[in-house]
């Protein structure tokens, strides 16, 4: 694992990129030396072809991103995998055509090397994932994991591990007194811990057990860790491996006696309300004629006013009015009081459907960043109603509010919308962990991943 931008992201996957990012600048390089055989370097250095065909290339690789092809690096189906490919390639015209529009001349490849250099790429793109994918993973090998215990948190890691082989993190099983997990995973005992290690010969050691008075092999597992091998406990594990933290078993201890930072960092808090308020004017700026628009069409296509109010918990549990555009008929909750929304919600209008799917109906509340309520990322803000109901059945519910709620955020990019208590504790684990990780850098990557968000149409009920 490599940890960028504050995230864990797996080594293969950042090879991967590397990798890709080199070869589609080798098909438009090779397309140019061919297309330009009398002196390609003319092109190259005097009119800027470095630049250009690098501008393509970093358009490719979003595109390639937003498509999700980095989410995992198995090819499930090589026909969908060309298709992909092909989109890729037509959103890179796509943008180049915008910046001819635009007379960004500067970055603009000629029409022959577009067609050319793409036309390499559709054709070794594909090949290069499809040898990436049967090889690499062999050639980079993983790290090999013994989990120590059998506990519900080990459980979830194990099944993450066997789904994502780009983790490079590979399970040879576990050892505890009780097998109750399969016998092709168990290892022995715990009183053969080191019989266990010296069979499979792992270069990490997880420790998961439910209980550990008078279970714990403390001796042992200081010759291992004296030995090279590296241990950790199973809650550090799954941060890295799920990007969010288990309250399964996390114990308030754990977090007021953590020897790493937890809390949000008042600098960074500072500073996070400085750049929010800043990024907060520009796009209002810049999105004003399009909430003129949706404001029209909420207005024309149902009774009620177009701006939506409600009452919202905010840092320390102050309560504030949250702003967004309309897309529930007018008294919708007139009758059942405050309810979650579900998918096919009966109360949400034909426009406001579309509204929620593409994210529009949110962008009021960048006044709320203006007035200091809220941040452009953030956990969401919830309604006083179902905060208290959470607090009582959800352990750290509370602890949610040390940070002021966001327009997005990192549970809001991982998860769907939280509909039931059991959902609502997975947002809370990833919003645990932006607490824990607060930072520009952190936030940046957010805002990135939720334009990829808004343009699938992801999270939105």
């Amino acid at each position: 694992m490599i940890r960028l931008f504050r995230v864990f992201i797996p080594a293969s996957v950042v090879a991967l990129l590397v990798s890709e990012f080199i070869l589609i600048y080798a098909c438009y390089l090779l397309a140019a030396l061919f297309l330009f055989p009398v002196d390609p370097q003319v092109f190259l250095f005097d009119d800027g072809g470095w630049i250009r065909i690098a501008t393509v290339v970093f358009c490719l690789i979003v595109a390639v991103y937003f498509h999700d092809l980095y989410a995992q690096i198995r090819v499930r189906s090589r026909v969908l995998l060309y298709q992909q490919v092909g989109v890729v390639v037509g959103a890179a015209f796509l943008i180049q055509s915008l910046l001819a529009y635009a007379q960004a001349r500067a970055l603009i490849l000629p029409t022959s090397l577009m067609i050319a250099g793409s036309a390499l790429t559709m054709i070794a793109l594909p090949a290069w994932r499809i040898f990436y994918a049967r090889f690499f993973p062999k050639v980079l090998a993983p790290e090999r994991v013994l989990f120590l215990g059998s506990s519900k948190v080990i459980q979830e890691i194990m099944t993450h591990l066997a789904d994502h082989p780009e983790t490079g993190l590979a399970s040879v099983g576990y050892v505890d007194d009780d097998s109750g997990l399969g016998p092709s995973t168990w290892l022995g005992p715990i009183s053969e811990l080191q019989q266990a290690v010296g069979r499979c010969r792992p270069r990490r050691i997880v420790v998961g057990l439910a209980e550990r008075r008078r279970r714990l092999p403390v001796n042992e597992l200081l010759d291992l860790r004296l030995s090279g091998i590296h241990i950790e406990e199973a809650l550090t594990t799954y941060e890295s491996t799920f990007g969010r933290i288990c309250t399964h078993e996390l114990r308030p201890s754990q977090l007021i006696f953590s020897s790493t930072e937890f809390g949000p960092n008042p600098r960074r808090v500072l500073l996070q309300s400085i750049y929010s308020i800043a990024i907060a004017v520009l796009a209002t700026v810049l999105a004003a004629p399009i909430m003129t628009a949706v404001a029209l069409l909420v207005k024309m296509s149902s009774r009620g006013p177009a701006l939506f109010q409600q009452r919202r918990v905010g840092r320390a549990g102050q309560i504030f009015t949250l702003y967004k555009f309309r897309s529930m008929y007018s008294n919708a909750e007139a009758s059942s009081g405050a309810v979650w929304a579900k998918p096919g919600d009966p109360r949400v209008t034909p426009v406001g459907k579309w509204l929620r799917r593409l994210r529009l109906d949110e962008l009021p509340q960048l006044f709320n960043v203006l007035k200091g309520d809220m941040s452009i990322v953030g956990p969401r803000p919830e309604r006083p109603e179902f905060v208290k109901e959470l607090t009582q059945r959800i352990p750290y519910y509370r602890q949610r509010h040390c940070v002021k709620p966001g327009i997005t955020g990192w549970a809001q990019i991982n998860h769907k919308y939280g509909g039931t208590v059991e959902e609502t504790i997975v947002k809370l684990e990833y919003d645990l962990y932006y607490i824990k990780n607060l930072a520009p850098a952190l936030d940046a990557f957010i805002m990135f991943h939720t334009a990829k968000v808004m343009l699938l149409s992801r999270g939105a009920q």
